[in-house]
């Protein structure tokens, strides 16, 4: 059985941004273990999560509440980067890579957000 989320791009495109925040935050300094490095992975993996939650609810409203959510948890994630990168933890070529898969995740979030405004159902 496949689960309906598995089907929206925008949650195999977080699971991608997903992984890159743990693969680049794996080399940050021992010491942000428990700090930054935990909160912008929860902040990553919420993403996908509220995706996956979301489009297993029944009724369109519950859905654009978790695709609220992850909107939310997209603009943690970009605070948390944009601190990493004034702190010296990340190199700027890395924090472009992840505006672009950011920028393309949070319009396609906003993008079902105005469909299930309007009812309709994603294909």
């Amino acid at each position: 059985m496949e689960k309906p989320h598995k089907k929206l791009d925008v949650w195999k495109l977080s699971m991608e941004l997903s992984r890159t925040v743990y693969r680049v935050t794996a080399g940050f300094p021992a010491e942000e273990k428990f700090g930054l490095v935990s909160q912008m992975r929860r902040a990553a993996v919420s993403i996908p999560s509220n995706l996956a939650e979301g489009a297993a609810r029944s009724s369109d409203n519950e859905f654009r509440n978790f695709l609220s959510v992850a909107r939310s948890s997209l603009s943690e994630l970009d605070t948390q980067l944009d601190l990493s990168e004034s702190l010296g933890l990340l190199a700027a070529d890395t924090r472009v890579q992840l505006d672009r898969l950011m920028i393309r995740i949070d319009k396609m979030l906003y993008g079902l957000l105005r469909l299930k405004q309007k009812g309709a159902r994603p294909a």
